[in-house]
């Protein structure tokens, strides 16, 4: 096995968004390149998007018609795709949770979009001494979630109780990192034995294994661990939209405003 090292550290500040939300930002623009096929990791209290609830709830709808409420434990995943308009408003009074953003091929921008909901009760969870994952996207210690991604992925999380360790296997070509959402004292590779704080995004160089300890004597550590194969291909956003050139996001921008490809209902739809 090739342990993977850490090579970026990236705190994800706290952000205003433009509808008053307090979000923190993993992902920005400028690490496309470096953790692709990944676009956006936002925690907030032609692309997938992974909505994932860490506390309280979420009402979703859309132009297609869908609509849903997703609780803790939760997960909405939604398949943008050719177009597609939808809200997400919280339920609770308290409600945290994580959006990942999944570029997909361009081969595949064009496919109708699609939202799926995904309960906590449906996803396998897997167990050794002093550790407990959620399989939310791929395997883990032998158990793989039934759930298939257009793009393929790893979607672990991951607690490790005080003193534990885990060592999670990886393809070496995909891309990988962690995102702390509790704990402290997490050492996430063995040439870097300084801690990582929570809502802190660790980007994993090559290899083919990620080894994470908790170094707390009292306290857990939660994680996500992720990753996924590059798809290799340029990538331009502008706020929603994700294509792979200037010239196909001016196209999706007119498409968007003049009712066609994809956006046929988005003159006539709104959110209740």
């Amino acid at each position: 096995m090739s342990s993977r090292q850490v090579v970026k550290k990236i705190f994800a500040s706290f952000e205003n968004s433009n509808d008053g939300a307090v979000i923190r930002q993993g992902i920005t623009k400028s690490d496309h390149e470096l953790l692709d096929p990944f676009v956006s990791l936002a925690e907030f209290y032609g692309f997938e998007s992974v909505t994932y609830m860490l506390e309280g709830g979420l009402v979703h709808q859309d132009f297609n018609g869908n609509k849903g409420t997703i609780h803790q434990g939760d997960v909405l995943w939604t398949t943008a795709g050719r177009g597609i308009i939808h809200s997400e408003m919280p339920k609770e009074h308290t409600n945290t949770g994580l959006q990942l953003w999944v570029n997909l091929p361009s081969s595949d921008k064009m496919i109708d979009p699609a939202n799926v909901e995904i309960s906590s009760s449906e996803m396998p969870v897997a167990y050794e001494e002093g550790v407990e994952v959620k399989v939310i996207a791929g395997e883990s210690m032998g158990v793989q979630s039934p759930f298939y991604t257009r793009t393929p992925i790893m979607f672990l999380d991951i607690t490790l109780q005080p003193t534990s360790q885990t060592h999670q296997t990886i393809p070496e070509s995909w891309t990988a990192f962690a995102y702390v959402i509790d704990g402290n004292e997490g050492v996430f590779s063995s040439s870097d034995s300084s801690a990582v704080q929570a809502h802190t995004l660790v980007v994993y160089g090559t290899g083919d294994e990620v080894s994470v300890w908790n170094t707390s004597t009292y306290r857990p550590l939660r994680f996500l661990l992720i990753a996924g194969e590059p798809i290799r291909e340029s990538v331009v956003q502008h706020g929603p939209f994700v294509m792979n050139t200037q010239a196909e996001i001016e196209r999706t921008i007119w498409d968007y405003r003049n009712g066609q490809n994809g956006f046929e209902m988005a003159r006539y739809w709104r959110s209740e």
